[in-house]
């Protein structure tokens, strides 16, 4: 397939705001791929290249100009080998080296495709942000059930993969699609409420547990094998060798674990959070040991358990690892619930997330089955520019614009971000110097006073509320806002979103 055909379908899925009209644009477009041309296409599609991360900037691009094709001869398979040759050009000489595929790559593209091909260089698509979507047209295209799709995404990881399944072989191999020890699925995840009273209004009966304030971790283990995957479904098995051996001593064959880790002080206390982050950094120390703790098991010895209530799923886990279970009580009391949400406080976490006690584990989504409680409203946000600052904080970027994610198009571009408020609070030296030579490493564009920056940058902001608002497309400004800390195990799109906040007006 020519790379025209997916520019002109990402104009058309841009430009318009109609679900059904996105699925059928997308679903022409998958009907019309080879098997191999499928996972390339939508990592395209979705600003997401199998390559992963291209480290390509704004400063990158800007360096490389060329003159456009005139006619398109482009096709996804040549993109994505070229895609392939910049991800693993690195060491010395890889500027150049890298440059000359750039080079390689626009000369080849016409004025269209060079401007699709920049926008997926800079992470700036939106089509990604619209999964649902895009498991709709896939469904649509291949003849097969919408649940079936979602339900092979969520065990395989893996659109592309599960497309060109269902694409070539249909509902039967989508649906032997299965748990596979040492392939990271996408982590349940959870909705917020502001009283522990609130979220069993919502669960019922639940699983009230201690919430840490450490980094989402998946470990999987085959035999003595064992591979740990972050939130983002990124390797980091080689950073952590003392959670490694901990879950090499559990009795069991295999396994996958859900859970979190972090470091702790001389009297078991949670050090803050960048402690914790810190050994997921290329220069990490191993100075900060860090301690694995399970709030649930996904499979075991070659049972799935995705499927079986928590109920089940919490007593498995205490009989094979019983020392690392995060601390919880099943009730429906909410004295009881209130009671463990102030014991957790006392010992330094962050609060408690309820859990439905008979729900099972369904993997990517936020729904009511689990939410979480802190007693401190904190929401994830989008940094999409920063301010230069003045007096002491002159010649560091100090003063954030902050964006809620809006996956529907509500307020904007479906999948974009929506402006809620700016801070400079809580901003401490260390954090200014790093976001200073961070954002202009990652720079779409400047003014005197102002850097606006690719979208991918998450941060955890404290706030009091929010205020209803003309100043900014989403109606609402956030109240007395302050930093609490970057996440970097957190993507874009699992950002707060617009509509989470607005819903705090009427709270």
């Amino acid at each position: 397939m020519l790379l025209s055909e997916l520019a002109a379908t990402d104009g058309v899925v841009s430009a318009t705001r109609s679900r059904l009209a996105k699925v059928d644009a997308i679903s022409q477009l998958l009907g019309r791929l080879d098997r191999d041309e499928v996972a390339p296409a939508l990592g395209l599609l979705m600003g997401a290249p199998v390559q992963g991360r291209l480290g390509v900037g704004w400063r990158s691009l800007t360096g490389v100009t060329v003159p456009a094709a005139e006619t398109p001869t482009l096709t996804v398979t040549r993109v994505d080998e070229l895609l392939s040759r910049l991800a693993a050009t690195e060491g010395t000489g890889s500027a150049a080296a890298r440059t000359a595929v750039l080079v390689e790559l626009l000369s080849a593209a016409t004025a269209s495709e060079q401007a699709f091909l920049v926008r997926v260089l800079l992470g700036e698509m939106r089509t990604g942000a619209l999964e649902g979507v895009l498991v709709d047209a896939i469904a649509r295209a291949a003849e097969v059930s919408g649940e079936g799709v979602r339900r092979a995404v969520m065990l395989s990881g893996s659109l592309g993969e599960t497309a060109a399944l269902a694409l070539f072989d249909g509902a039967d191999a989508l649906a032997r699609v299965s748990l596979t020890v040492g392939r990271p699925v996408r982590p349940m995840l959870a909705s917020s409420e502001p009283t522990v009273g609130q979220a069993l209004g919502v669960t019922g009966e639940a699983s009230v547990e201690y919430k840490l304030d450490g980094a989402r971790i998946q470990v999987h283990r085959r035999g003595d094998d064992v591979r740990i995957f972050t939130r983002s479904l990124a390797e980091v098995t080689h950073r952590l060798p003392e959670v490694v051996e901990a879950v090499r001593r559990l009795p069991l064959r295999d396994a996958i674990f859900d859970g979190e880790t972090l470091t702790l002080d001389e009297e078991g206390a949670p050090r803050p959070f960048q402690q914790t982050m810190s050994r997921f950094g290329a220069d990490a120390s191993r100075e900060a040991l860090l301690s694995p703790w399970f709030f649930d098991v996904l499979h075991l010895d070659g049972r799935d358990l995705i499927d079986e209530p928590l109920s089940t799923r919490r007593e498995i886990l205490r009989r094979v690892a019983s020392e690392y279970v995060i601390p919880g009580v099943v009730t429906d009391d909410r004295e009881v619930a209130e009671a463990l949400s102030v014991e957790a406080l006392a010992k330094g976490h962050e609060g408690v997330v309820v859990k439905a006690i008979g729900s099972p584990y369904t993997a990517g989504r936020r729904g009511s089955s689990w939410v979480k409680v802190k007693p401190v409203h904190t929401y994830d946000l989008v940094v999409l520019a920063c301010e230069w600052g003045s007096g002491r904080r002159r010649g560091w970027l100090s003063n954030l614009h902050l964006g809620a994610y809006d996956p529907e198009g509500e307020f904007g571009e479906p999948g974009g971000f929506v402006m809620v408020g700016k801070t400079f609070k809580g901003l401490t030296d260390e954090l200014l110097r790093w976001q200073t030579e961070r954002f202009q490493q990652i720079e779409v564009r400047h003014t005197a006073g102002t850097v606006w920056v690719e979208p991918i940058t998450v941060v955890e902001i404290a706030i009091d509320g929010v205020q209803a608002s003309p100043r900014y497309p989403g109606g609402i400004a956030l109240r007395f806002a302050r930093v609490k800390r970057y996440r970097d195990d957190k993507l874009p799109a699992e950002a707060d979103t617009i509509q989470t906040l607005r819903a705090l007006l009427r709270s």
